[in-house]
């Protein structure tokens, strides 16, 4: 894992206590395109999923905002796309 992953990770565990937290690095699938880092060392675009009790009562907007709240850093300094699946305990 890298240093965005592990950032990633850290930063959502402490926000939102999930109960699943998957994250995948998938730059290598954006290498050529807009936001692919230069430098090719991935960490550019990420698939996240997350189910965490903080979400329950939340719409999609607001989940969305929730988590792009707790990774303003990283969306601002190298991670240009996430793609997020965020669900409460029970839903799919």
């Amino acid at each position: 894992m890298g240093i965005y992953s592990e950032r990633i990770k850290s930063k959502l565990t402490a926000g939102l206590s999930p109960t699943r937290l998957e994250i995948v690095d998938d730059s290598q699938s954006h290498r050529g395109h807009a936001g692919a880092a230069a430098d090719g060392a991935g960490e550019t675009h990420f698939n996240v999923a997350v189910e965490s009790a903080a979400f329950t009562g939340q719409s999609r907007v607001a989940r969305q905002r929730l988590v792009h709240e707790l990774l303003a850093l990283e969306l601002r300094e190298r991670v240009h796309a996430l793609s997020l699946k965020l669900t409460a305990p029970g839903e799919s």
